[in-house]
């Protein structure tokens, strides 16, 4: 029972933590990230901008990695324990999706969206608005805003399994 108990609470504070790192990220870091730096380098913040929140994202995607193989070997744990969870299939295909997503987006978009800002040297925004790579780079960040929310639906999808399922 208290192994149970332990892999549940586990369980529900890393996916607690996943879904509120998501949110800080996007919500807050993000639009403070550039704000601030565009007002204090007009020149320049919007790019170091970028650079700094692609390397914070970077490091949560990692930790996203190990967020997603803590919940599945929870959610193992606790059908190995005890009987299987209320809907452990779903609740496993929508943990191993988040986790795809998280790789596709940490391995693949976002490693895109860098080497372009590397090749344009400056601000996107400098581009002509008819510049592929202007265009591009709005698909790549609109991919990425929508990967994120993705998982983030995800997560508020586990978060009120757990919560209705009651203590």
């Amino acid at each position: 029972m208290a192994a149970m108990i332990a892999f549940r609470y586990v369980y529900v504070v890393v996916l607690a933590l996943w879904l509120g790192g998501m949110v800080a990220l996007g919500g807050i870091a993000a639009p403070a990230t550039f704000a601030v730096l565009q007002q204090d380098h007009p020149d320049t913040g919007r790019s170091l901008a970028g650079r700094v929140f692609g390397e914070t994202l970077k490091r949560f995607h990692i930790a996203s990695y190990a967020i997603a193989g803590l919940l599945l070997a929870c959610l193992i744990g606790m059908a190995v324990l005890g009987s299987k969870p209320n809907g452990f299939e779903i609740r496993f295909v929508i943990i191993v999706a988040m986790l795809l997503i998280s790789l596709y987006s940490g391995r693949g978009v976002s490693p895109t969206i860098e080497r372009m800002q590397q090749e344009i040297g400056g601000p996107v925004a400098s581009l002509d608005p008819n510049d592929p790579r202007r265009t591009q780079f709005g698909r790549l960040h609109a991919l990425s805003t929508a990967l994120m929310l993705a998982n983030i639906t995800g997560a508020l999808a586990l978060l009120y399994w757990e919560a209705r399922r009651g203590g």
